[in-house]
């Protein structure tokens, strides 16, 4: 890595683009703090991945993580949505608010789809097309060539390409660097460790940017994507964009301190916090799930006759903390004079928490539940 060149600078007609060098080629890892971080990471990554196998209905959890993750990637690019609002429906989501809430939703329905693609579709070109196309779907980037790699020169920060912070490298050479991430992910012949592969990779497709919108978040989720698909974790629970979204300037200078100054061990670093960090930040919020799952479930089975309906209603809002009196009914297929009763049962143990302060159009939330995720 002491020998890294990230690429060269080449003048084009009125301006200078980045083009970036092949990196599926053989790797020495030979930094002793590096190899203490990379240990560290794994063996977080180990402990979380085991909270995952033996959490019950571990699926419930992931929707939110999930969303959280749709939001603080979002959030990166720009966009104002938080965890309350992208619960509503879309309805319910002011007019002028609705272009971010479908970001956060197309994010959210772009990584569901693509780890259902692991299972027939390997990590590849193909992969990260689809889960683009998903990503920009009928939003701000539309006309953007979704699911399809650029075809024109596209730049990043000014108004112009002539005052860019920085020119990714001519459309003529895209196919074939991805190319060069899809071998380098492939290559099992020269051993390189997982988590510095796709840390890599994350930092290579940036500095690519392949597409005309939405690099960013694609190149977010694949970071999670590549953990599944090479069975690191077995369910999508690790999310960097939290992270990345609290240290944004330094995520930044740090991709482009690789492009300048070939600098790729400072970025390695960084990457291996992160991953350290929301590992254990993760383990400790399903801690608290299981903590509060134990507290609500022993709160709800004084209620008798009407303990199935609330545990119908809980088990939603595992999922979706966020209803209103005629989602309870049909989740429980009550009435609505037992939904509200049970709604006011729910708000007496302090589980549902109302959030409008109206008389008509009430919405509850699972608040003690969703400042978990917070």
């Amino acid at each position: 890595m002491k020998k890294f060149q990230s690429g060269r600078v080449v003048r084009q007609a009125h301006y200078k683009s980045f083009q970036p060098n092949p990196i599926n080629r053989a790797w020495v890892v030979d930094d002793m703090a590096l190899i203490q971080l990379l240990g560290q990471a794994d063996r977080e990554l180990g402990r979380l991945d085991m909270y995952s196998e033996y959490i019950p209905n571990i699926d419930l959890f992931i929707r939110m993580h999930v969303l959280k993750e749709a939001t603080q990637s979002s959030k990166i690019e720009g966009t104002q949505t938080n965890m309350e609002e992208a619960l509503l429906e879309k309805e319910d989501v002011a007019l002028e608010r609705r272009d971010d809430w479908e970001e956060v939703q197309n994010y959210v329905s772009a990584m569901n789809r693509a780890v259902t693609k692991l299972h027939t579709l390997p990590f590849s070109a193909r992969l990260i097309r689809e889960t683009h196309k998903t990503l920009m779907q009928g939003v701000r980037g539309k006309h953007k060539q979704p699911g399809e790699f650029r075809t024109s020169q596209n730049w990043i920060g000014g108004a112009t390409i002539d005052d860019a912070i920085f020119v990714p490298p001519v459309h003529v050479s895209v196919s074939e660097l991805i190319s060069d991430i899809e071998q380098f992910v492939h290559n099992d012949k020269q051993h390189f460790p997982e988590l510095l592969k796709i840390a890599l990779v994350h930092y290579q497709f940036e500095t690519i940017h392949p597409f005309l919108d939405g690099n960013g978040r694609v190149g977010r989720l694949l970071i999670t994507l590549y953990l599944v698909s090479r069975e690191i974790l077995k369910q999508p629970v690790l999310y960097l964009s939290d992270f990345f979204e609290r240290n944004r300037q330094l995520y930044y200078d740090n991709l482009m301190r690789v492009r300048e100054k070939n600098d790729l061990l400072q970025w390695f670093k960084f990457f291996l916090v992160g991953v350290i960090e929301t590992a254990k930040s993760s383990i400790t919020t399903f801690d608290n799930i299981l903590k509060l799952q134990k507290q609500v479930e022993a709160q709800i089975q004084t209620l008798g006759s009407r303990t199935a309906n609330a545990q119908k209603v809980l088990h939603y809002l595992y999922q979706r903390p966020m209803v209103d009196a005629a989602k309870v009914c049909k989740v429980a297929d009550i009435s609505s004079a037992s939904a509200y009763k049970l709604i006011a049962d729910l708000e007496q143990f302090g589980i549902l928490k109302e959030i409008t302060g109206g008389k008509r159009g009430k919405m509850y939330v699972f608040d003690a539940y969703l400042k978990l995720f917070k």
